[in-house]
């Protein structure tokens, strides 16, 4: 079947039982829905069992709660937990940011050619200086100052943004706070991080400069969802490109802020395109 329009996407998981994959499958040929891609996982540590489908109805008229209620049935012996969604969706996303500007100008580039199906309805930052960009993309850009005695206030106004604003998903593209353990547990699970990867770890002021000093051959970048374990979160997307001795500190800079920015899209792009699942402290990533 040639696909012309977007696919609904179908993501499950539930506890590892056999006939996981056909309860699936079988519902999906039998309410007439053609499976154009899935993805199955069955993880023997966590015995959990996750699946993605992207399917297209065979009719005009797909009833998404019809579809629900009778998958139900289906899936109550195996307790599973689904979610449906729909084709022409585009989650709102709020993006956070400092004084680096590579992340978010490569998210507003990808977002603006439709290479990210995704909403920015709202730049949160601590600084004011890269208003300019926001206002160039019509995007509203909320410059909250922060210290330490103002982090709660500050915070408390940040979380009144992305409620006010119906951010399904919240990404720090390079924002230079360290969250509180109550930011982090409101943003449980829809907050995604990038930092640098440098070996061995450098941390501090400079760590570009720092990683030149004991001659790295590496830079890279990990991006994560946000939790209470400072850089620790269960990692999403990883990249990493080769150095040499002929690399200066602002080379290293150049090609870290290279890596971060790819490595960030495609975190992001995975969420919105319901590619990860979380398993505990780890996640199931399904490929394109």
């Amino acid at each position: 079947m040639k696909a012309t329009t977007k696919p609904w996407i179908f993501t499950a998981q539930c506890p590892s039982m056999i006939g996981t994959v056909d309860v699936v499958t079988r519902f999906m040929a039998e309410s007439g829905n053609y499976i154009e891609e899935i993805h199955s996982f069955d993880d023997q540590e966590s015995e959990r069992f996750f699946i993605r489908i992207a399917f297209f109805p065979k009719s005009e008229e797909f009833d998404a709660q019809a579809f629900n209620e009778q998958f139900a049935l289906r899936a109550e012996p195996f307790q599973m937990s689904w979610e449906l969604t729909e084709p022409n969706h585009r989650p709102r996303v709020a993006i956070m940011v400092s004084k680096y500007d590579h992340c978010l100008n490569d998210l507003l580039y990808r977002y603006r050619t439709g290479q990210l199906n995704i909403e920015v309805p709202v730049i949160i930052s601590n600084h004011p200086d890269l208003e300019p960009l926001a206002q160039w993309h019509g995007i509203p850009y909320y410059y909250l100052p922060i210290t330490a005695d103002t982090k709660p206030q500050q915070e408390a106004q940040v979380i009144e943004l992305i409620e006010k604003y119906e951010a399904e998903l919240v990404v720090l593209a390079r924002y230079m706070q360290v969250l509180s353990p109550e930011m982090c547990q409101y943003l449980d699970g829809r907050a995604i991080n990038i930092h640098h990867s440098l070996l061995p770890g450098f941390k501090g002021a400079r760590p570009y400069h720092q990683a030149w000093e004991k001659g790295v051959k590496m830079v890279g970048a990990t991006a994560h969802y946000v939790n209470n374990d400072l850089d620790e979160g269960p990692i999403i997307t990883q990249g990493i490109q080769s150095v040499d001795h002929a690399h200066y500190p602002e080379d290293l800079v150049a090609k870290g802020q290279d890596v971060e920015r790819v490595t960030l899209f495609n975190a992001v792009k995975s969420h919105v395109e319901k590619r990860v699942f979380l398993n505990g402290k780890r996640t199931v990533v399904f490929g394109r």
